[in-house]
């Protein structure tokens, strides 16, 4: 009788375990899973992003008739920069902005900017410049459509919808999220990037 009692508790111990494994198994699987699609979805807005500044740069380089007029591109000899920020009408910047609006330095710093970083989003390197550039550049163009007014300096509406949030912070926190989870090497070149030798020794280049 011990023998058969211990006989079931044998068996039991051994089916408690293969749940338990089995059970584990699954787990490890749908966390697996949730990586993969995570790393997918990640990959897609680095993607998609890469894509709003790179086609920010050509519309605005060559006039294609959406946010550029055609024949006002940078190659016609128009500036990126000169119409958004001499309509700035609202902010401790203001003037500032301005004096910057035009410049041949704030046109070639903003158009290298844009191309830099959709590039890099697209290809999935260097991601950690991109996201210190983007961040800098998408905070001072927040800082140029100030949105906590809710009049312009002219005593118009700004027509501003939210004091604080808007886009250009989403872009920020989106890239810096890219960066810190190093979404390049999903759809991207990020791993072949990072074993170049110069971007071992200077891992801010990653």
């Amino acid at each position: 009788m011990a023998v058969h009692d211990h006989g079931h508790r044998h068996m039991g111990l051994h089916l408690s375990l293969r749940r338990r494994n089995a059970g584990a198994t699954g787990s490890d699987t749908a966390t697996s899973a949730a990586t993969a699609t995570g790393a997918y979805a990640l990959a897609g807005l680095r993607v998609l992003l890469g894509f709003v500044f790179l086609w920010a740069f050509l519309d605005k380089t060559f006039g294609f008739g959406y946010a550029t007029p055609s024949g006002k591109g940078w190659i016609d000899g128009g500036s990126p920069t000169k119409g958004f920020l001499g309509s700035v009408a609202a902010g401790p910047m203001e003037s500032t902005f301005h004096d910057w609006a035009g410049a041949a330095w704030a046109d070639w710093l903003f158009m290298l900017g844009l191309l830099g970083i959709g590039v890099a989003l697209i290809a999935g390197i260097g991601l950690r410049l991109a996201a210190v550039a983007g961040t800098v550049m998408m905070a001072l163009m927040w800082m140029a459509e100030w949105p906590p007014a809710q009049h312009l300096s002219d005593g118009s509406p700004s027509m501003s919808t939210n004091p604080f949030a808007d886009y250009h912070l989403v872009y920020a926190l989106a890239l810096i999220a890219l960066a810190a989870t190093g979404a390049g090497a999903t759809w991207g070149l990020g791993r072949l990037w990072a074993r170049l030798p110069f971007v071992g020794r200077n891992r801010w280049l990653q």
